[in-house]
């Protein structure tokens, strides 16, 4: 029997996972994602994407911990030992990701201060940017802003406090917090927006399905991604949760819980984005169209205005960007216990110790966001590590078990065993075909967009150092730590574990 930390009851896990899943992503990418896409007929894509790649992709890496017992280089190097890599890129990309991630959790835990008194002034983008950030031109580091450099620290003391306790007492214990306080924190601000003046016209601008778009290759293509990166799949993070469920877990029906869970709160985000830019709009006296935005400027830049002209502002405000907070956190805490079980079983030391060695060096480097020149780099690394990093590892994983390993059908047996839902042929299709397919479809449009063009008009120099060069450094790491034997030899085993069984 093996002494592995396990979650302490199902809904445990569920919280953990969705956590995990339900980002700032879901807040700010989705919303406008659907909107530039169709509307209403976005639906039609992202629902046949959720089924076809996104819960599927669940399943297969919910097997994988489960079946495997580790984290995720330890589990694909029970595979086969030429996969750890795979599992260590991973790993590396969610490093990567966990020193700039926080520092949006930073910013978010600023601007609920920053929502009594409307302290942006009349025009939040200019505070934003210069007041709060002090931008600097992109290259430049600046010094350090205090503003987002303490809260920066606040943030990582929670994360590093909670992963120090463990799996049960510490993630656990926190989702079973933060992702209720979310829901319901969430809805309050949905409620209040949809009664606003001119909430229906950005409701229905939301909506409207425009038909057309269905036989665009391109909507399709966002869909997939958009559903790809909102489940934290192909981040090590499902694979390292799904090694600590218990022996009897419903793997296939956790699945589709978290996937239309996820799929759920995407929709109230969208619903509440998009009531609020309509109220925004008819305040302005503009089309719906023309106040549309997404990513950092929809959170730090457009809601700051339109917290601005809603009634009791100060607590509205408050409760958005504390729904910001809670959402980041439960991501980044999920992001960092990817490397911190890899390193904790790669280097045969303690949880503690992994904890200070993993989250400690992620810290550190989060600093760098944390200066003038902060959100230049965020925006740049960001990029290149999702499109390059997340996307293209996600692609080698499914190809590496489906085509090579050629392991579906042993995972489908492991996964129907314990689960209530039996996997059919339709499984085996989308991962074997349609998710390999539409992946590498992606990655060609990822690269012919970058070929046309300097991302955000940054500097070459400026791109190749803190872009190209991060996500290829990813998976150099990954490479390298593969070089490194396991003690004892443990991971060679392919052997699945007897665990304790909790209730189910």
């Amino acid at each position: 029997m093996e002494n592995r930390s396990q979650w302490g009851t199902r809904l445990g896990f569920l919280m953990a996972a969705m956590g995990s899943a339900i980002g700032l992503g879901n807040i700010w990418r989705f919303p406008a994602t659907a909107y530039e896409n169709g509307g209403g007929a976005f639906f039609l894509p992202y629902l046949f994407a959720l089924l076809t790649a996104g819960i599927p992709l669940l399943i297969m890496e919910y097997t994988i911990g489960h079946k495997y017992r580790g984290s995720a280089p330890r589990s694909y190097r029970k595979i086969s030992k030429g996969m750890e890599w795979i599992g260590w890129w991973q790993v590396g990309v969610s490093f990567i990701i966990s020193t700039y991630y926080p520092v949006i959790i930073a910013w978010a835990i600023m601007y609920a201060f920053f929502s009594f008194g409307t302290q942006w002034g009349a025009d939040p983008t200019a505070f934003f940017v210069g007041d709060y950030l002090q931008l600097g031109d992109p290259g430049t580091f600046g010094a350090l802003v205090p503003m987002v450099a303490i809260p920066l620290l606040v943030v990582w003391a929670i994360v590093l406090f909670t992963l120090n306790r463990g799996v049960k007492k510490g993630i656990e214990a926190a989702n079973k917090i933060f992702i209720p306080a979310l829901a319901i924190i969430f809805t309050i601000i949905v409620i209040r927006a949809v009664t606003l003046p001119g909430a229906m016209d950005g409701l229905d601008a939301f909506f409207k399905p425009d038909w057309s778009t269905i036989t665009d290759g391109s909507v399709w293509v966002a869909a997939y991604g958009q559903i790809f990166f909102s489940l934290s799949i192909a981040f090590a993070i499902m694979i390292t949760y799904s090694s600590y469920l218990p022996k009897k877990s419903d793997i296939t029906n956790n699945a589709f819980i978290t996937g239309f869970a996820n799929s759920s709160f995407e929709l109230l985000a969208g619903i509440g984005v998009f009531a609020a830019l309509g109220f925004m709009a008819s305040q302005s006296g503009v089309a719906v169209s023309e106040v549309v935005q997404g990513g950092v400027g929809l959170a730090f830049m457009v809601f700051p205005e339109i917290i601005s002209q809603m009634p009791a502002s100060g607590f509205f405000g408050f409760l958005f960007f504390a729904s910001l907070v809670l959402a980041g956190l439960s991501s980044l805490i999920s992001i960092s216990e990817t490397y911190i079980a890899g390193v904790q079983e790669k280097f045969n030391i303690s949880r503690g110790k992994a904890v200070l060695l993993g989250g400690g060096l992620a810290t550190l480097l989060s600093l760098l966001f944390a200066t003038q020149g902060g959100l230049n780099l965020l925006d740049t690394v960001d990029h290149f590590i999702n499109n390059y990093g997340v996307a293209l590892s996600g692609l080698f994983e499914v190809v590496a078990i489906a085509w090579f390993a050629k392991l579906l059908k042993d995972f489908q047996a492991h996964a129907d065993d314990i689960s209530d839902i039996k996997l059919g042929a339709w499984w085996k299709l989308c991962l074997g075909v349609i998710t390999p397919i539409v992946l590498g479809f992606m990655m060609l449009q990822n690269l012919k967009n970058e070929i046309s063009g300097a991302y955000g008009d940054y500097p070459i120099e400026f791109l190749f150092n803190y872009g190209w060069i991060v996500a290829i450094g990813a998976m150099f790491v990954g490479a390298l730590l593969t070089l490194k034997k396991w003690p004892n030899d443990a991971a060679n085993s392919n052997q699945d574990s007897e665990d304790e069984e909790v209730a189910r």
